[in-house]
């Protein structure tokens, strides 16, 4: 091989390097405030513990939008509004599932705490907004009954 050929495979591989190193560097951020432990339990308790939440206060500024009655499960579409000022972060558990915690939101820059998503229910249970404010933490809870299951 030529000198002038191992100096460009050289090159490439460390521009190859430098790529990876770039993909890999938001991954290692996102996984760093990833929470799998409280992503991982069990029990609604074990859930907040891992959020490291204390007490709650619970708030009617939390404004929970979900059916009373959910046909299916499998599909429960939630929309959730917080209007404590100052909300950095929500996050929707629900009690009843194998694994509580649905999903947790985080809030910089002023953005507007505001969520629409669909979740899974496995059968009836409340469904519960857990808000973070400075060092508060506030909820609100909205019962949905289940009529087909939609963790199975």
């Amino acid at each position: 091989m030529t000198e002038n050929k191992m100096q460009r495979r050289g090159f490439l591989q460390c521009m190859a390097a430098a790529v990876a190193l770039v993909l890999i560097k938001p991954i290692n951020a996102f996984a760093a405030i990833w929470n799998s432990s409280a992503f991982e339990a069990v029990k609604l308790d074990e859930v907040t513990n891992h959020l490291n939440v204390e007490v709650e206060i619970v708030s009617q500024d939390i404004i929970i939008m979900a059916p009373d009655q959910a046909e299916n499960g499998a599909i429960v579409q939630v929309e959730v509004t917080s209007n404590i000022a100052n909300t950095e972060s929500m996050a929707i558990l629900v009690e009843n599932n194998p694994t509580p915690l649905i999903a947790h939101f985080t809030f910089t820059n002023g953005a507007e705490p505001y969520i629409v998503t669909r979740i899974k229910m496995a059968e009836t249970s409340d469904i519960k907004i857990l808000v973070k404010a400075g060092d508060q933490y506030f909820s609100n809870t909205k019962n949905v009954i289940v009529l087909e299951n939609g963790c199975g």
